[in-house]
């Protein structure tokens, strides 16, 4: 972590003293434990969390993972994975930014160490934001599925990120590492810490530098060298940050960040001692009220746009209200008149006042979702909580037709050599808010896949492992729609290329109860499990237009040439 000391997320506010935003009782369970019962009483601590959606994440980000300062008038990306500068303008959302920016989610534990049910995807430690974070690109690729340690001899050097050989003793088995900037080693050594707490008995596939047990999870080398980064690069202000924020989005904390020394009470050199909360630092969360009530942001009569989305679709936007101070509740309240009643809400009417002066703020998720076509507006008011004066803010968005979408043509790559190439696909057929490709590689027998999006009908690819066969398709985003995926191009190990000819693939719809299937003729090998991987249907075959009911829930769907579907039943 860097060590200059900042302010709160985004804003320039006068300087205090900024606190751990955790409610007292959050962990209860860890007080009075050691060594290995402390490290399940906090995984009991902080295990529950919301699932977020891998693809929406930089919308999240844009609050948790940017400097506080202005860049030339614009937010700045916190990318921790290089010096590069990756602005977020004027009317940009997360997402747009990052495509824009052509940025990158980055799992800082491989997202291919594990499997769940023979996938990655639809296990939560795929988009458990304390495992993910904004990344340049390049570097991302650098680093591939690498485990962290001291590099020997690089191969890969932007300043901040290096890659290359592994000294003697690091590595747990691989030759190659991936060794973050010293101000950042702590961050991915807490990092690390929660992973090993939360996902102990998770399907690890790949032990560089995890094993499946309770205790102690992480290797030996692992931890030991973990602990050293972290006492190098101590927990400060941007942790803290992206603590208090994290949870207001995911509902957990990640304890390593709260608790500097958890770490050497589990792992390190205070093994042999009990935890108790009371003898913590920042053991006592809740700052006291020091000066008037007060709301800086929003500021009265701005606006927050939403865009435009198809009819019938749903948008979140997130309105930072940023506050201290507060005596009682913040009340929240849409106020809209005819065709506009009901388009937009906002996911509390009251914002308890410990957790606004807490956190120093609240990031309130207000949903769009219009039925008829036509621009809608309406205004949320801020109001109560000791302020002298109510605060409204005006909410835009515009709905359109559902547009009729296309389906993409990927074709062959270009400048094709052992380190690279570029691939190419058809322009959609009308209006394409990104391109989304998606990328799969068969790496010592495990299937990774990884997507990127991009405005362009091309997008250029500089880590390519000449013995490693890879494909990629392509689909398109339209008002919040995704299009059928093209076919796959399949680029075998050396500089062979080949189109692989595919039916017209397995589609799953939604419907109240269930799902219908659509596909061309009889489909056989259709699997439906649920998260803990048990299968619970399994028809011997289904045809276009077949409706299957389950109970409420969430499943995985899988059938043969199909990437998995997960599929939630209400």
């Amino acid at each position: 972590m860097k060590k200059q000391t900042y302010l709160l997320l985004l804003l320039l506010l006068p300087a205090m003293a900024v606190s751990a935003g955790y409610n007292q009782s959050y962990y209860k369970a860890m007080d009075g434990k050691r060594e290995r019962e402390l490290k399940a009483a906090a995984k009991q601590c902080v295990q529950k969390h919301t699932m977020l959606e891998y693809y929406e994440l930089p919308n999240y980000w844009q609050y948790s993972d940017v400097y506080p300062e202005l860049y030339s008038g614009s937010k700045r990306w916190w990318d921790m994975y290089s010096d590069a500068i990756y602005l977020i303008r004027a009317g940009q959302s997360g997402k747009s930014s990052f495509s824009a920016n052509k940025m990158q989610r980055e799992h800082s534990v491989p997202k291919s160490w594990w499997k769940q049910a023979g996938s990655v995807e639809y296990t939560p430690a795929y988009s458990d934001m304390w495992n993910l974070y904004p990344s340049d690109g390049a570097a991302n690729q650098a680093k591939l599925n690498y485990p962290l340690g001291p590099v020997q001899s690089a191969s890969y050097n932007n300043g901040v990120t290096k890659v290359g050989t592994t000294r003697s003793g690091f590595g747990g088995g691989s030759a190659y590492v991936f060794e973050p900037g010293d101000e950042y080693k702590g961050d991915f050594a807490r990092a690390f810490f929660y992973m090993a707490t939360v996902y102990d008995d998770i399907n690890w596939v790949i032990n560089y530098m995890f094993q499946k047990n309770d205790y102690p999870t992480l290797r030996d080398w692992a931890f030991n060298m973990l602990l050293d980064w972290a006492r190098q690069d101590p927990v400060s202000q941007k942790e803290i940050d992206r603590n208090n924020v994290v949870e207001q989005y995911q509902g957990n904390r990640n304890p390593f960040v709260d608790f500097p020394e958890l770490a050497e009470y589990i792992w390190g050199t205070r093994t042999s001692e009990t935890f108790y909360l009371s003898e913590q630092e920042g053991s006592d969360p809740t700052p006291p009220i020091t000066g008037d009530p007060e709301i800086t942001q929003p500021v009265n009569g701005e606006s927050l746009d939403f865009g435009q989305i198809a009819v019938g679709g749903t948008i979140t936007r997130v309105l930072q209200i940023v506050g201290n101070n507060l005596t009682e509740p913040l009340s929240v309240r849409i106020v809209a008149s005819g065709s506009n009643r009901g388009v937009f809400t906002a996911e509390t009417t009251s914002i308890p006042a410990a957790t606004m002066n807490q956190n120093q703020g609240y990031l309130l998720n207000i949903t769009y979702h219009p039925e008829a076509i036509g621009t809608h507006e309406a205004k949320v008011t801020l109001y109560d909580g000791g302020i002298d004066a109510s605060i409204a803010v005006t909410l835009k968005g515009e709905a359109l037709e559902r547009p009729e979408m296309g389906v993409l043509t990927a074709f062959e790559p270009t400048d094709l050599t052992d380190n690279g190439y570029t691939a190419h696909w058809s322009e959609a057929p009308g209006i394409a808010d990104y391109y989304l490709i998606t990328r799969v590689r068969t790496i010592d027998g495990n299937e990774e896949s990884d997507s990127y999006e991009t405005g362009e009908t091309y997008y250029t690819f500089t880590d390519r492992d000449p013995a490693v066969a890879e494909t990629y398709y392509v689909s398109y985003s339209r008002l919040g729609i995704m299009s059928e995926t093209s076919n796959s191009i399949y680029i075998a190990p050396g500089s062979g290329i080949n189109d692989i000819p595919q039916e017209r693939p397995l589609r799953i719809l939604l419907l109240e109860g269930g799902f219908m299937v659509r596909c061309e003729g009889e489909r056989r090998g259709l699997q439906i499990a649920d998260f803990s991987g048990c299968t619970v249907a399994a028809p011997e075959s289904v045809e276009d237009g077949e409706v299957i009911m389950l109970p409420s829930g969430a499943y995985v769907v899988t059938a043969p040439g199909m990437r998995p579907v997960k599929v939630m039943v209400k």
